[in-house]
């Protein structure tokens, strides 16, 4: 997931440097919501982890 994240923030970022503002726009935003997702998903994760390390350690 960060993978794909990285690789549309690069491809935003080549897309600027050449004038596409258009695709540029919309590969950051792809790589916001991706991002966004990826530290959800790493959140809870580490929740459920905690969780389970109490329970079997108590």
């Amino acid at each position: 997931m960060l993978k794909l994240a990285l690789f549309f923030l690069v491809v935003s970022l080549v897309a600027g440097v050449f004038g596409f503002s258009g695709i540029s726009a919309v590969s950051a935003g792809m790589a916001k919501v991706l991002l966004f997702i990826a530290i959800l998903g790493f959140v809870i994760v580490v929740v459920l982890c905690v969780m389970l390390a109490r329970t079997l350690f108590n």
